[in-house]
């Protein structure tokens, strides 16, 4: 269970940080989610950083007994599965920016409320054994 909170704890900084950028530099990252002038080579880097979070949580962490486990295991797939879209389908996965859901402010408070919850329940004694 240690290790659990420890990737909880981790994960819900990445994600209150990366949703208050969101919120703050909200036309940067605009910019960014249409991939306009995407470099190839940052592509590439991307998946490779995405697959190796995704692989490193996942060889430490498969568990399904609790929410917070779920959780983990759930963003440890996810993660992955980017990595490996944006390594072997760049151009595939590149074209999801046409996405309407994806704008800056609503993903900001995904991202925010997402990494409270995490956080919560990684810093919560009730969730440790």
């Amino acid at each position: 269970m240690e290790i659990t909170n420890k990737i909880g704890k981790i994960v819900a900084a990445y994600l209150i940080v990366t949703g208050m950028g969101f919120l703050i530099s909200s036309e940067y990252y605009s910019q960014m989610i249409s991939h306009q002038g995407t470099d190839p080579v940052l592509i590439n880097l991307s998946g490779m950083v995405h697959f190796f979070i995704g692989m490193t949580i996942l060889v430490n962490h498969i568990l399904w007994k609790n929410a917070l486990q779920i959780i983990v295991t759930l963003l440890g797939f996810m993660f992955l599965m980017k990595g490996l879209f944006l390594i072997i389908l760049p151009e595939l996965t590149l074209q999801s920016a046409d996405n309407p859901a994806q704008v800056p402010w609503i993903m900001s408070i995904g991202f925010i409320v997402g990494g409270l919850i995490i956080g919560y329940m990684a810093f919560s004694k009730k969730y440790k054994l």
